[in-house]
C-alpha cells in the first residue's frame, strides 16, 4: 500500500509539473498572434516571457518564505489553484497589461510549486531512491519541453492563442483534483524563517546554488540560438530543425531519468560526469555542426546532458539543506532560470557579434566552470554533515 501511495503522488506530481513547466515557454511560440490581437509589437510581446521569468527569480525565494510554516498538502493545492489563477487572466485578458499580469501571477507559484514537488517526492520513496524520485517529477518538466509547449503553441495557431492558457487553466484544475486525492497528509513544517535562511546561506548550499546558475547556462548559451545555428550554418531545413528539436527533447526526458537512477549510486559522480560531458559536447559542437550526420549526433548528444543535471544538482542541494530544504530547493530552482536567462544574454552577444557558430565554446566554458564548482562543494559534504550536527538543531 505504501508502494501504491508513493507511486501515485510521484504520478500526480509529475503531472501538475507538466501543467506549470508547459505555461513557461509556451506563449513563445504566440508572439506573432499576441502582438496582433493586443497592438503591440512582437518584441514588446516578447516581454510576456521574461516576466514569467523575472517572476519565478524573484518569487522563488520569497514564496519559500512565506509559505514555509504552512501544511504541505494545502500548499500544494493551493499553489496549483494559483497557477489556474494567472492562466484564467491570461485566456481572458483584454490588455497586454493585464496578460503580463497573469503571466507574473502564475509564475509566483512555480518555482513553490516545483521546489515542494522535488521535496515531497523525495519523502515518499526510501532515502536511495531520492535522485530518481527528482528525476520522476523533473520529467513532467521535460515532458512539457517536449510536447506541452508545441502542441499548446499548434493549437494556439488553430484556435486563437488564448485558447492554450484556457487549457491551461483546466489542465492545471485537474491537477489540483489528483493532489487533492493523493498527496499524503504532512504536518506543517516546525522549521523557523532562519532555519531556512541559516540553510541557504550554508557555503555548500550557496556553491550548489552557484553550480546550478553557471553549470545551466552553458546548455542554455548554445541551446537559445539552435534553430538559426542548424539552419544557417548545418544547412537543415525549418522542418527538419522542428525534427531535430523533438529528438533533442526525447533525449532530455531520456537523460534525465537515466541521470536519476545514476544519483542513487552516486551523487558526485553522476554529476561531474554530466558537467564534462556537456563540456565536451559543447566544445566540439561548432565544428560539429560543419557536417550534417555530425550535426545530429550533438543534437542528440546535448539533448541527453542537457537535463541531466536536474537529478544530482537538486539531491546536491537536499543532501546539504536538511531539514529546512523549502527556501534552499526554491532558490535552486530560480536558479536553473537565472542560467537560462544569462545563457541566453551571452549566446546572443555572440550571435550579435556575427560569430553564431561558435556560441557551443562559451556554453564549454561555462560547463567547465560548473564542473570545477562541484569539486568546492562535494568535498565538504561529510564536514558539513558533522557541523550541522554540532549546530543548533532544525526541528522537523
Amino acid at each position: 500500500m505504501k508502494v501504491n501511495q508513493g507511486f501515485a503522488t510521484l504520478a500526480a506530481l509529475c503531472v501538475s509539473v507538466f501543467v506549470v513547466g508547459t505555461s513557461e515557454y509556451l506563449i513563445a511560440g504566440l508572439l506573432p498572434q499576441v502582438g496582433a490581437d493586443l497592438n503591440v509589437s512582437v518584441g514588446t510581446a516578447g516581454q510576456a516571457v521574461t516576466a514569467y521569468a523575472l517572476g519565478v527569480v524573484i518569487g522563488a525565494p520569497l514564496m519559500a518564505l512565506l509559505t514555509s510554516r504552512l501544511p504541505r498538502k494545502g500548499l500544494a493545492i493551493g499553489l496549483m489553484l494559483l497557477f489556474a489563477a494567472g492562466s484564467a487572466i491570461s485566456a481572458v485578458a483584454p490588455s497586454f497589461g493585464l496578460l503580463l499580469a497573469g503571466r507574473v501571477v502564475s509564475s509566483l507559484s512555480h518555482a513553490a510549486f516545483l521546489a515542494l514537488a522535488l521535496v515531497t517526492a523525495t519523502r515518499v520513496v526510501p532515502a536511495e531512491k531520492t535522485g530518481s524520485a527528482i528525476a520522476t517529477v523533473a520529467s513532467g518538466f521535460t515532458v512539457a519541453t517536449l510536447l506541452g509547449v508545441p502542441l499548446g503553441a499548434l493549437l494556439g495557431q488553430g484556435a486563437g492563442w488564448r485558447t492554450p492558457f484556457a487549457a491551461l487553466t483546466v489542465l492545471s484544475l485537474v491537477g489540483t483534483a489528483l493532489l487533492a486525492a493523493v498527496l499524503p497528509r504532512q504536518e506543517a513544517p516546525s522549521t523557523r524563517l532562519r532555519d531556512e535562511i541559516r540553510v541557504v546561506t550554508r557555503r555548500p548550499v550557496m556553491l550548489a546554488i552557484a553550480t546550478t546558475a553557471v553549470g545551466f547556462s552553458g546548455v542554455a548559451t548554445v541551446f537559445t540560438y539552435i534553430a538559426p545555428l542548424l539552419t544557417r550554418v548545418s544547412g537543415f531545413s525549418a522542418t527538419a530543425v522542428s525534427g531535430l528539436l523533438l529528438a533533442y527533447g526525447a533525449g532530455s526526458f531520456l537523460g534525465n531519468l537515466t541521470a536519476g537512477k545514476l544519483t542513487d549510486r552516486s551523487m558526485s559522480a553522476t554529476v561531474r560526469g554530466v558537467f564534462g560531458g556537456l563540456a565536451g559536447t559543447l566544445l566540439l559542437v561548432p565544428f560539429a555542426v560543419a557536417w550534417q550526420p555530425t550535426a545530429v549526433a550533438a543534437v542528440l548528444v546535448l539533448g541527453l546532458l542537457a537535463t541531466a543535471t536536474i537529478a544530482p544538482l537538486q539531491g546536491l542541494i537536499l543532501h546539504h539543506a536538511g531539514a529546512a530544504p523549502n527556501l534552499a530547493v526554491s532558490v535552486n530552482v530560480g536558479a536553473f532560470n537565472l542560467g537560462a536567462a544569462a545563457g541566453s544574454v551571452i549566446g546572443g552577444a555572440i550571435v550579435a557579434a556575427d560569430a553564431l557558430r561558435w556560441t557551443g565554446l562559451a556554453g564549454a566554458v561555462l560547463s567547465l566552470i560548473g564542473l570545477a564548482l562541484t569539486y568546492l562543494v562535494l568535498p565538504r559534504a561529510r564536514a558539513s554533515a558533522k557541523d550541522a550536527e554540532h549546530e543548533a538543531p532544525i526541528a522537523t
